[in-house]
């Protein structure tokens, strides 16, 4: 793999990660 490729995709799952925890955190927030 290309370095450009590593951080393409460390970066998608960073964000994925992120936007996870904030759907959580919203979804506890509307209870």
């Amino acid at each position: 793999m290309n370095g450009w490729m590593i951080a393409l995709a460390s970066a998608a799952t960073l964000l994925l990660l992120v936007y996870l925890v904030y759907a959580l955190l919203r979804a506890e927030e509307l209870e």
